[in-house]
């Protein structure tokens, strides 16, 4: 005799679970690969950037460079793992969203634009990942994972 197992039905509480977890694994990755591009473009010294005198926060942008480039690595890594809705990568993802939110506010008068942008995503990806709790996930691979179970 075998036994069948059926997979309960999906409900929409979960769907909407699991697609904002992806929707932040996405923008995560995104704000990561961008970050990393304005790192670049930062220790190279690009004429992009705005030059501010008298900023209190004011740094080489060499520095700005190093801090963007490690950022937008670590976000890129971390939103690899939110794609697996492992539990470690929803709060690194919060905490690289936070000090990414930091990090361009504080170099804002180098690229003002770009930085309210990369701010509101960062703000976008702390909504998606906080407003979900961990049992209404479905891993991507389509099992459920349940804090009960």
């Amino acid at each position: 005799m075998t036994a069948t197992h059926t997979r309960p039905a999906d409900t929409t509480k979960q769907g909407w679970a699991t697609g904002l977890t992806v929707f932040g694994a996405v923008m995560l990755f995104l704000v990561g690969l961008l970050d990393l591009l304005r790192g670049i473009m930062a220790i190279a010294e690009d004429d992009v950037f705005v030059t501010t005198p008298n900023y209190i926060f004011e740094f080489d942008l060499t520095s700005w460079g190093w801090i963007h480039l490690i950022l937008g690595v670590i976000a890129v890594i971390v939103s690899m793992g939110l794609l697996r809705t492992a539990t470690w990568a929803r709060v690194t993802g919060v905490a690289i969203a936070v000090l990414v939110i930091l990090a361009n506010f504080l170099s804002m008068p180098y690229y003002p634009l770009w930085s309210l942008v990369m701010i509101t995503i960062s703000g976008f990806i702390i909504w998606a990942l906080c407003v979900v709790e961990r049992g209404d996930l479905f891993d991507l691979s389509g099992e459920r994972t349940r804090r009960d179970l």
